[in-house]
């Protein structure tokens, strides 16, 4: 069993409040991320799909906000018997970031570029599954954890290699835009310890 590894973040893991879903529901991927926007959450509501549903929000998804409480990005902890499958987005313009500072000891340190914004020598990406990938062990440490992932989304899938995510599977799945192939990923590296600060 690999050491476990001590994530200092600024980040933090609150309740999705309906201010932020419908912040959610207005971040705008380009392409070919756009896949993944969410509709507008007048049809969230309707449909009660998703986030939109309080219980399913309540249950399942929470935010990731900033030491400015900034809403930075979003988890669904998807329960499956004795897995949590992983659901993330990072805010659009925080995709793609990999600058800033590491640590010596290999421990996931955040730093800052400019006071507002944490990043880290990993990339943004990484760091931030590694926040919910302790989310996730500190609320169910016995289970699995895992996550799907489109197969031609090779920057998300460096990122979750990075945070310690192993590719076991590949499979076709239905969309909402269409039949997808996607990679199952699952959680293969050490214990996530969040530092107090």
């Amino acid at each position: 069993m690999p050491q476990p590894i001590t994530l200092i973040s600024s980040w933090r893991v609150v309740p999705l409040t309906e201010t932020a879903c419908q912040e959610l529901c207005a971040w705008s991927y380009p392409d070919p991320y756009a896949v993944y926007n969410w509709p507008s959450w007048t049809t969230m509501l309707d449909n009660k799909s998703e986030f939109a549903d309080s219980q399913i929000r309540d249950e399942q998804y929470r935010g990731v906000v900033d030491h400015n409480g900034i809403l930075i990005g979003f988890v669904q902890f998807f329960p499956i018997v004795g897995v949590t499958r992983l659901g993330l987005g990072l805010r659009p313009d925080l995709c793609g970031k990999g600058y800033g500072t590491s640590s010596s000891e290999g421990r996931g340190t955040v730093g800052s570029n400019n006071g507002d914004t944490p990043v880290s020598a990993q990339g943004l990406g990484t760091q931030f599954v590694q926040l919910l990938v302790a989310e996730a062990q500190y609320r169910n440490p016995e289970q699995e954890i895992d996550l799907e992932v489109l197969v031609w989304n090779e920057r998300a899938i460096r990122a979750y290699q990075r945070a310690g995510f192993t590719i076991t599977d590949t499979y076709e799945k239905w969309t909402p835009t269409g039949s997808a192939d996607f990679h199952c990923m699952v959680y293969t590296g050490p214990l996530i310890v969040i530092a107090e600060h």
